[in-house]
């Protein structure tokens, strides 16, 4: 029998038993040995927020890494013993179309590669900003998709990279991390502290990677004239503001959830779901992004209850959790 992690009810968190099925023809088998909880969506629809399902039972997760132990007749893309990620749930055993899973570099560790979806998620929105060298830019919210933005938009040529939120230990991280400054925009006036960072233009690009409906409007206040702002984290309520000053600045708003991607053709600004991985990859395999550090504790999955317990409760002092399933 395999076990996964169920949402029963809203707000509710277990543990149940399911059995495992042999693999089809075009079908794998994956054995879990870790698998991340992506803290904002996750918590997000165990609480039945809105701009979610609001339906259950639930099984939540979409970062799993692991070991292919059987596959069918007909699978060619890998072999069993293949380290393998997929965007599946929390589970001892993963089954499905060999197509879902992506081998990943023998160099790469299961608990760095658990971060390969999130970092798509980040990618395909810092993308759609068609970021220039030499343009500031900000993040706020810097949970684990917002560090990763924050990474990325560095990489992309922003200058200022400029990172804000309203948790210390988010803020004390991105310093960690390499931003060129981090603003705490609960000790001070983040929209003036931007100014005075840009030379009291405003950033070129805001990336909101908060989902609270407040973020947008004052992205808004951060974005230069003819800036553009990026809506990268899911939006959890009604956004209710002037929408005058879009209008009367020229400021481009970007919708970027990760569906909106194209399914294969590439295209400036725009990159199919495959491609993308294939980058996460190389940029987890070869240091040019650091997650090790996004890391605040490892769990056995047995721990599934406290683990969204704190991460819901505990902002303030955990960014991400790591379930070990061996």
């Amino acid at each position: 029998m395999g076990k996964r992690i169920v949402f029963p009810r809203a707000s509710e968190v277990e543990i149940e038993e399911f059995e495992v099925q042999k693999p089809n023809d075009r079908q794998v088998l994956v054995e879990t040995v870790n698998s991340l909880i992506s803290p904002g969506t996750e918590t997000a629809w165990l609480n039945a927020l809105p701009n979610t399902p609001m339906t259950f039972p639930q099984h939540p997760g979409y970062s799993n890494t692991g070991v292919i132990s059987a596959i069918g007749k007909e699978v060619t893309k890998v072999q069993v013993g293949d380290k393998v990620f997929s965007a599946q749930p929390h589970a001892t055993h993963i089954l499905c179309d060999e197509s879902v899973v992506s081998k990943f570099p023998s160099s790469l560790s299961f608990e760095n590669a658990t971060f390969t979806y999130l970092v798509e998620i980040a990618l395909q929105g810092v993308r759609k900003a068609r970021i220039e060298l030499g343009e500031a830019t900000v993040v706020i919210g810097l949970g684990l998709v917002g560090q990763l933005a924050l990474q990325l938009v560095k990489l992309c040529g922003a200058l200022p990279s400029i990172g804000a939120d309203f948790l210390e230990n988010r803020v004390s991280l991105a310093k960690k991390l390499g931003a060129d400054y981090v603003i705490n925009a609960q000790k001070v006036d983040l929209a003036e502290e931007v100014k005075a960072l840009t030379d009291g233009r405003g950033a070129s690009v805001v990336i909101d990677a908060t989902g609270s409906p407040q973020a947008p409007s004052m992205a808004v206040k951060l974005a230069r004239r003819f800036g553009r702002i990026v809506l990268l984290g899911s939006t959890r309520g009604e956004t209710n503001f002037n929408f005058y000053s879009v209008h009367t600045e020229g400021i481009t708003v970007i919708g970027a959830h990760t569906s909106t991607r194209p399914y294969t053709d590439s295209s400036p600004g725009l990159w199919p779901p495959v491609e993308e991985r294939a980058l996460a990859f190389k940029l987890l395999s070869q240091g040019k992004l650091v997650v090790e550090d996004l890391v605040t504790m490892r769990m056995p999955y047995t721990e599934a209850k406290r683990a969204y317990k704190m991460l819901a409760e505990s902002k303030n002092t955990v960014t991400g959790i790591l379930l070990n399933w061996k």
